[in-house]
């Protein structure tokens, strides 16, 4: 045997299958594993007694297309263990574009993804996006494409049913993205414009990527009031297209769904017992975190932010906003009535506006002498709709009961941009591994390590990533599983998760002690014919 680039001596293995631990040398060559034996050496030999030897971790709802391009570090990623990103969630991504969309697109996520400078925007198809994920990135990259920025493309902002032609459109766009080598399609259903799509539109998608072996992850229109309503939505799609299913980031929040994640686990075991291929993932933290102009009810935003900026100069439609905010709940925000006091300015992007970040709507509006849905709508146009939030709304009863479903995989639902962003972005994995595993004895180290490497590997059809074994690519992840834990809080959101001393890419060391090297190992992950 040629010598081994690296060697992993005297590691526990936790394979990512389930299956039980067991201890052994791992060996590298040529960014893949070429041995699991009991004595091998190396070039490089990493002495890891007392450590577990694993898969890399698998985000399977991230939110860095921009991150792994503009930030070379990426170490909210790979410092927590994750090794591959799934990319182009909530149907809103920057591929595919085209001249007109491309500047619509980096405005309307720019609360996401912020306007990092030095990225070179010039892709527009999928396939581009990804050919420049391959010139090296710090993590690997798979991709979905996104229905709202699909419908973008054929037929705008606007709030109906697309025409014949324009479905068809966009069923090329979705094919075309498929065979470019996208995992499947995501929606976006509490954004513009994917909100406006209805159920047999999203059918007729879904049934595109069915035909390529493609999943369907979305984010559905409520996860409040209407919550059930939504996932039993989502469910009809994947029956009546035939596509799997993937519920992306799965949560029931809002004091009216308090004990109910049972409902939402019946409708799911409901459709796999009618033979549907339903999975779900999860963050494991209480708040959600998105752009602050989410909240906007559906119909104010038709016509893109522009639009929106003169509804909200006539009085009337002022008004309206402001009581639908208030007193009914709008689709933006889940059904449920807003409670300021529960939202949290976690970014903005005009630097004179910082002072707002870390402090609730309902405070600034008070300091500023307004109404809180007044304050709000005003932030909105003096940051250029760049603002996002963090929103105190999760239960913690429902967050364990869905992440011990048997087809639950983890996710960290990411965004990384922002002022105070959620610890999620730097932390998901090492505090399932450390809190809810390690603490709570939610689940076997065996179990925990499964469903954050070898259960998204199979959903993403990878059957030579998310397994230690010979002959996998050699993404791993050595971490101590009695000091593994997140760092990062609320406070301070950006801390390097513990316990965790070293991540190959591609069998490249990305972590070495603890600390970061310069490899760019990542490359594109496609979907195989």
């Amino acid at each position: 045997m040629a010598e081994l680039d690296v060697v992993i001596r005297g590691a526990t293995i936790v394979d990512g299958t389930g299956a039980d631990r067991f201890r052994a040398d791992v060996g590298v060559k040529d960014g893949r594993i070429t041995a699991v034996d009991a004595r091998l050496d190396g070039a490089r030999v990493i002495d890891a007694g007392g450590l577990v030897c694993a898969p890399g971790f698998i985000d399977m709802h991230a939110h860095s297309e921009l991150a792994v391009l503009a930030d070379p570090d990426h170490l909210a990623k790979l410092g927590q263990g994750c090794t591959t990103e799934v990319l182009g969630q909530d149907g809103l991504s920057y591929a595919p574009i085209d001249e007109t969309t491309a500047p619509q697109m980096w405005d309307a996520i720019s609360a996401w993804n912020g306007r990092p400078e030095g990225v070179d925007l010039s892709w527009r198809s999928v396939g581009e996006y990804l050919d420049r994920i391959d010139q090296g990135t710090p993590t690997n990259v798979a991709y979905l494409v996104p229905h709202g920025t699909v419908r973008m493309l054929a037929m705008g902002w606007d709030d109906r049913p697309p025409t014949e032609d324009e479905l068809a459109t966009m069923r090329s766009l979705v094919a075309t993205g498929m065979e470019e080598g996208a995992m499947g399609l995501s929606a976006g259903l509490a954004y513009a414009p994917g909100m406006y799509a209805d159920t047999d539109e999203l059918i007729a998608l879904c049934a595109v990527a069915a035909r390529y072996g493609g999943f369907f992850g979305p984010h559905q229109r409520s996860y409040g009031a209407g919550a059930l309503e939504g996932y039993a939505e989502m469910i009809q799609i994947a029956r009546g297209s035939g596509c799997a299913l993937h519920l992306t980031h799965a949560t029931m929040n809002y004091e009216v769904n308090a004990g109910r994640a049972d409902e939402l686990l019946k409708l799911v075991d409901e459709g796999l017992a009618e033979g549907l291929d339903i999975g779900l993932d999860t963050y494991p933290y209480l708040p959600g975190m998105t752009m602050l102009a989410a909240l906007l009810p559906s119909w104010s935003i038709a016509g893109g932010y522009g639009a929106l900026t003169e509804r909200l100069a006539e009085a009337a439609t002022r008004s309206r906003i402001v009581h639908e905010l208030d007193e009914v709940g709008t689709d933006g925000a889940n059904g449920v009535p807003v409670d300021w006091s529960q939202i949290e300015i976690a970014g903005v992007a005009r630097p004179e506006l910082r002072r707002l970040v870390g402090t609730t709507v309902a405070d600034a509006a008070r300091a500023s002498g307004k109404a809180p849905a007044e304050f709000y709508l005003d932030l909105l146009v003096e940051d250029d709709f760049g603002a996002s939030c963090l929103m105190h709304v999760g239960n913690e009863e429902n967050v364990q009961r869905i992440m011990l479903h048997p087809n639950h995989s983890g996710s960290s639902d990411g965004v990384l941009h922002g002022d105070r962003i959620h610890p999620r972005g730097w932390g998901s994995f090492a505090r399932y591994l450390g809190h809810y595993c390690r603490e709570l004895g939610l689940f076997s180290l065996e179990e925990c390590v499964a469903r954050l490497t070898g259960r998204p590997a199979q959903r993403l059809g990878l059957s030579d990533r998310g397994i230690v074994a010979e002959g996998a690519a050699a993404d791993l992840v050595l971490f101590d599983p009695e000091t593994v834990d997140a760092r990062a809080t609320f406070a301070e959101p950006r801390r390097q998760a513990a316990g965790i001393p070293y991540v190959l890419v591609n069998g490249e060391i990305a972590i070495d002690d603890g600390k970061r090297t310069d490899a760019l190992a990542g490359k594109s992950v496609r979907r195989r014919a």
